[in-house]
């Protein structure tokens, strides 16, 4: 492990981290799960307002961080906590706008994989396209926790956007043609970073909205009461 730490990011050392991290996009979304889930939270990192805390679930050491939004910012929080402070996995637990009739607002998306519109992989030199998946061992284990509690879900194919407000209204369509359940902003560049560092990485999303009917969730709904994800992702990590 470098002694790179602490991190013009993260103002921590490795020993503040569980080996699990969960990071939603939303600080405040990090700061309501350790206030809510963990027992005896403590934040570790507010460097940029960018909250991370450990704490223990059901007698297990977990961290949640926030990842801030988009490709870049998740890149750079992952890539230092595996590199540097010694985390073996991340969950991303985050929002999606579904783009399939098969899953509908509040549902949850376990990302198989992660398309992308991003260049991300270029850096790799690769004479090929990579295609970002999930470490098979955290999806079974987060299927099984959504089949224990009973949740909506689906399994599959996510877009990972650099773009959220798209001066294109049809893009959507070629990759609804392609069976992609929903679209973010984050798990490619997670899923990517993982692979390089030869560790593991999970995006579970809930539905947010719905680009097919228009419906969707206001921002205190997706801040607070995404339980069911936060249940799944904190139960399997303390079962990894």
């Amino acid at each position: 492990m470098s002694k790179n730490y602490p991190t013009p990011h993260i103002n921590a050392t490795p020993e503040d981290f569980a080996k699990t991290v969960l990071m939603p996009g939303d600080p405040l979304r990090s700061k309501f799960i350790a206030e809510n889930f963990l027992e005896n939270a403590k934040l570790v990192n507010n460097v940029r307002g960018i909250h991370g805390y450990t704490g223990t679930y059901k007698g297990e050491r977990v961290s949640v961080m926030a990842s801030g939004m988009g490709m870049p910012s998740i890149a750079i929080y992952s890539y230092e906590l595996y590199n540097f402070f010694g985390v073996e996995n991340i969950m991303r637990i985050g929002s999606a706008g579904a783009m399939s009739e098969s899953v509908k607002v509040r549902d949850i998306i376990i990302g198989m994989g992660a398309s992308t519109t991003t260049n991300f992989a270029v850096q790799y030199g690769l004479e090929g396209t990579f295609a970002p998946i999930a470490d098979y061992k955290m999806m079974k284990t987060a299927i099984e926790e959504a089949e224990k509690i009973g949740a909506r879900y689906a399994v599959g194919n996510l877009l990972s956007s650099d773009i959220f407000y798209n001066a294109n209204p049809e893009a959507s369509k070629k990759w609804q043609a392609l069976g992609v359940l929903g679209v973010e902003m984050e798990a490619a560049a997670l899923y990517m970073n993982a692979a390089y560092a030869k560790k593991r990485a999970l995006a579970i999303c809930t539905v947010s909205d719905h680009l097919l009917t228009g419906e969707s969730l206001d921002s205190a709904a997706r801040q607070n009461s995404f339980t069911e994800m936060m249940e799944i992702a904190l139960n399997t990590a303390i079962n990894l």
